[in-house]
């Protein structure tokens, strides 16, 4: 009796200890009611988070899921956070590069792809950009580049000492459209590969989602603004827009508006310099239409225009009375 006293209690206390032992990798999944559940992401996708709590599952929906941060030993550094994390799984898609990605903190995402984001300067100004592959391709709007040929990137490389900038003024034109104010252009001469970002999916997008952006208003670099999702179908002159609260200035034209998980889901475009809160982004779909089909709207330097631009056609010559609409004879 007494040995099997003692074989019960080992085991029993066997349990409680691996019970009370945190799991290899864990996760702090964020509720959108406040509530933060420490537990190991087994699966995930657009419908639920399936979380294992160590003694049982917990299914919960992700309409309830606020963000997913990476747990690991040293909160307050954001470097960890991204060694924690590892390699992304991603896909390619023609130039740009798609991924599933959990939700994090801004903190967490700015270390993450905060060195895809460049300035974009041309004798007439600066705005922004972001890289979408490693060979140098970006995307940035249209009006920053209109009417320009010398343009020059600058990339914000992390180091030891903090951000070294690196420019780059080789920079090719690939493709614009003015009609959605996008332009593709690529990076030559480049000594390494490029840190990229990854395109999200609008229909993922959510109103009153939390988004940021990265960018240069009025020349400071690497800013970040912080907002959320006021609409993803603004109408503006015939054309849809995402209308958000995060700031957009003048120099964050053409850079990326992200969600939590670090995807780019708009282009900053325009915003109300006196009126705050009042900001228009390109959607991602549109950028992705784009992007596919870049050679539609080629840049040719013996042709400036190739790619947009329609004659109208010749006015009405004979201005008489067409003639009387009459059926044919039946022979």
């Amino acid at each position: 009796m007494v040995r099997e006293i003692k074989v019960t209690s080992l085991v029993v206390m066997l349990l409680l200890t691996l019970w009370a032992a945190p799991p290899t990798r864990s996760e702090i999944v964020v509720l959108r009611n406040g509530q933060r559940i420490e537990a190991e992401v087994i699966r995930q996708d657009e419908q639920s988070v399936i979380l294992d709590l160590g003694y049982d599952l917990l299914r919960v929906p992700r309409a309830e899921v606020e963000a997913i941060e990476e747990e690991t030993s040293n909160q307050d550094d954001p470097n960890s956070a991204v060694e924690a994390t590892g390699p992304v799984a991603s896909q390619q898609e023609g130039l740009y590069r798609t991924a599933s990605v959990s939700k994090t903190t801004i903190e967490r995402n700015v270390v993450r792809f905060g060195e895809a984001v460049v300035m974009v300067s041309t004798p007439g100004g600066r705005g922004s950009g972001f890289l979408i592959n490693e060979d140098g391709y970006l995307i940035t709007n249209y009006h920053v580049i209109a009417q320009e040929t010398l343009i020059e990137t600058t990339v914000f490389r992390r180091a030891d000492s903090g951000f070294e900038q690196k420019q780059y003024d080789k920079v090719k034109i690939v493709a614009f459209n003015p009609y959605v104010d996008l332009a593709l252009l690529k990076i030559e001469g480049a000594d390494r590969p490029f840190e990229h970002v990854f395109l999200g999916n609008m229909d993922r997008l959510k109103v009153g989602e939390s988004v940021f952006a990265i960018g240069n208003p009025l020349g400071l670099t690497r800013s970040v603004s912080q907002g959320i999702v006021s609409t993803t179908n603004r109408d503006f002159e015939g054309r849809l827009y995402i209308q958000t609260t995060a700031d957009i200035n003048p120099g964050n034209s053409g850079g990326p508006l992200f969600n939590l998980a670090g995807e780019v889901i708009g282009v900053t475009s325009m915003g109300y310099l006196f009126r705050s809160g009042l900001n228009f982004a390109i959607p991602v779909d549109v950028v992705k239409r784009f992007i596919r089909n870049w050679d539609a709207f080629a840049y040719r330097e013996d042709n400036p225009n190739s790619g947009f631009r329609y004659l109208q056609p010749a006015g009405r010559r004979n201005h008489d009375a067409p003639p009387t609409a009459r059926l044919p004879e039946i022979p």
